[in-house]
């Protein structure tokens, strides 16, 4: 199958595709750590998140009276968070690392801000708050779940749109990002096109393999006939 642009691309990943087979196309092609941690869920069963990955590198900060430091970055309250959302593009995921699991990394208003631009959802590697509203606006959000203490004195956004690292998995900008219930993937964007589209023929070929089973052919026939179990 053949897509034009990114809307034709997501419209596919969304209606066919999921984490798992996705999943497995990047093993068989030796891509083995495209996950990330398991811890990161979405808020609500249902999210779906498929986009491009806009990185956003956060730091743990200590702010403490008397002491000025050199980088008028970490004098604001959040760093350069504010500038990171409204940078954000349509269909782009806020994908956020490097601080320790101390506070929220996204919110309410950043989710109001997020959708106004059209970004396709938010991947945390922390936690989220203002959970009733986010679930209210249903805007796709992955994290460790929710915890209400604030980042702003705890921890700074340092950069944005670089690449990051997120428990040993690579995510450069413009990376493919994909979550569900079953969790979150990377696919890299110099390989997206032999990785999506193994991973639909795929997606397709175990929608016949169902049928088959249900019609009474053995798991292990199917699998010989098919290579898909």
């Amino acid at each position: 199958m053949k897509w034009y642009n990114d809307d034709e691309l997501f419209e596919i990943i969304r209606t066919e595709l999921y984490t798992a087979v996705i999943g497995d196309i990047m093993d068989k092609l030796g891509l083995l750590h495209q996950f990330l941690p398991a811890e990161i869920q979405p808020l609500q069963k249902n999210m779906f998140v498929a986009g491009r990955a806009m990185p956003v590198l956060e730091a743990d900060v200590l702010e403490s009276a008397g002491y000025e430091g050199n980088n008028s970055i970490l004098k604001r309250s959040f760093g350069l968070m504010l500038e990171a959302l409204d940078d954000l593009k349509k269909d782009e995921v806020y994908i956020c690392g490097g601080a320790s699991p101390r506070y929220a990394l996204w919110g309410e208003l950043m989710s109001t801000r997020a959708m106004k631009l059209g970004a396709a959802g938010a991947v945390v590697d922390g936690y989220s708050r203002d959970t009733k509203g986010i679930l209210e606006l249903n805007f796709p959000t992955f994290s460790y779940g929710s915890y209400a203490q604030d980042q702003a004195p705890r921890g700074k956004v340092i950069d944005f749109r670089v690449p990051i690292e997120i428990r040993g998995v690579k995510i450069n900008p413009g990376d493919i990002v994909v979550g569900d219930i079953d969790g979150v993937c990377i696919v890299p964007q110099n390989k997206e096109v032999e990785i999506l589209t193994h991973a639909i023929e795929k997606a397709r070929g175990e929608k016949l393999v169902q049928v088959k089973i249900q019609e009474g052919m053995s798991a292990t026939e199917a699998f010989e006939k098919y290579g898909i179990m």
